[in-house]
């Protein structure tokens, strides 16, 4: 089993950190530190729940901009019965692209592509 990939995102860490400085307040940490509570727990108890809208903003973002990506698995997968809907839907329409009955179905492909991505932010 392959590891998921990982972008380096400078937006999404520049994102965390200023949602990090505006919703966490240093008295906040400062009375948790004179509370005698530890720097993991300060972490854990206090600043991710503080910071739950902005991680999952940058997790949206994130998500959005994988499931959208073209370019990357045109490059890297050999096989087409491997790729992502996204692709495969541009190569259908490549490959009848004199075809107007085609578009039809690539619209309707393409709502369905977005269904994942509706409930996602739905349930977020």
């Amino acid at each position: 089993m392959r590891p998921l990939p990982v972008r380096n995102d400078p937006f999404g860490i520049f994102l965390c950190r200023v949602f990090a400085v505006a919703a966490v307040p240093d008295s906040t940490l400062e009375a948790a530190r004179l509370d005698g509570a530890g720097e993991l727990r300060i972490f854990v108890t206090i600043v991710l729940p503080m910071m739950i809208q902005g991680l999952v903003t940058v997790f949206l973002l994130q998500f959005v901009g994988i499931w959208n990506n073209c370019l990357l698995p045109f490059i890297m997968l050999s096989d087409q019965d491997k790729y992502p809907i996204t692709l495969g839907l541009y190569t259908f329409l490549g490959k009848g692209a004199g075809d107007g009955d085609l578009y039809s179905l690539v619209i309707t492909g393409s709502a369905v592509a977005v269904i994942p991505l509706i409930v996602l932010l739905l349930v977020l």
